[in-house]
């Protein structure tokens, strides 16, 4: 697949991710690893990261975990990004509870 180059500086890990898919679901596609996955809509805040280098395109983010001042900054919902070129990412977003487990 060809794409956009995105980097995980915590893990070392690279997944090609195209500009029509968010990076989040660009990782889980290719059965990658490191930016923890949640509820895949921007709600639980689970895939927060940080984008260190490179531009995206947000879309819609809950002010509950993303600030104006966050998108600024570029700390945004991996979920809820398109990338616009090659990214290098720190991931943010800590997986607090098990999902898709009853009672978790």
């Amino acid at each position: 697949m060809s794409g956009h180059r995105i980097t995980i500086t915590d893990t070392g890990e690279e997944f090609p991710c195209a500009d029509s898919q968010s990076v989040l679901d660009g990782m889980v596609r290719l059965g990658r690893r490191g930016i923890p996955a949640g509820c895949r809509g921007g709600g639980c805040g689970v895939c927060k990261i940080e984008v260190l280098e490179g531009t995206f395109t947000p879309e819609v983010m809950s002010r509950a975990h993303v600030s104006e001042d966050d998108l600024r900054q570029g700390r945004v919902l991996a979920c809820r990004i398109r990338p616009e070129g090659d990214l290098c990412i720190r991931v943010i977003g800590k997986m607090t509870r098990a999902w898709g487990l009853p009672g978790r």
